[in-house]
């Protein structure tokens, strides 16, 4: 069983913890989650596509991540993700830590810390974890804002600051 630590509207840990998918936040309770932004040197970003299969956004594009588990932290969760999600390894890459947004819904609010990567890598360094995507892309901001315009990229609105620059 997968634990998530509960934070307070301040992202402090409140001791408690809640199970995995279990949404039944109170209001000012919080989980934790991250995204990574990974660029080559090149300025192309890698984003996966969600399996079809998925009970939720099925087949949308999006970076990796996932949520911080109990006892977890921020960093090391972002790092963890994009490898069990890619088979690339951050932890020496240059880059980290942009910023934090949260969103609040009924039982489910949470925080997202995002970091963004740069490493150089090529498409036969991508392991895809064939339970969370079906394909992935190497590709440049304009493809990405097209996927955007479409409806179709997870937490884009969000994000999308993180992109601009492409580096």
């Amino acid at each position: 069983m997968e634990l998530w630590d509960i934070y307070d509207k301040d992202k402090k840990r409140t001791g408690r913890t809640m199970e995995r998918d279990d949404w039944r936040l109170k209001e000012g309770e919080y989980h934790l989650s991250v995204l990574g932004i990974i660029v080559r040197p090149d300025g192309r970003y890698l984003v996966t596509q969600r399996k079809l299969d998925k009970p939720w956004a099925p087949g949308w594009w999006e970076v990796p991540g996932g949520a911080v588990q109990a006892g977890e932290k921020s960093v090391d969760a972002v790092i963890r993700e994009i490898h069990e999600e890619t088979g690339l390894d951050v932890k020496d890459a240059d880059g980290g830590f942009l910023f934090s947004y949260h969103r609040e819904n009924p039982g489910d609010n949470y925080f997202v810390d995002v970091y963004k990567f740069e490493m150089d890598f090529n498409e036969e360094d991508i392991i895809l974890q064939q339970s969370e995507a079906q394909a992935f892309m190497i590709t440049d901001i304009s493809k990405i804002e097209e996927i955007a315009a479409e409806g179709i990229f997870l937490h884009y609105n969000s994000i999308k600051q993180a992109f601009k620059g492409g580096k």
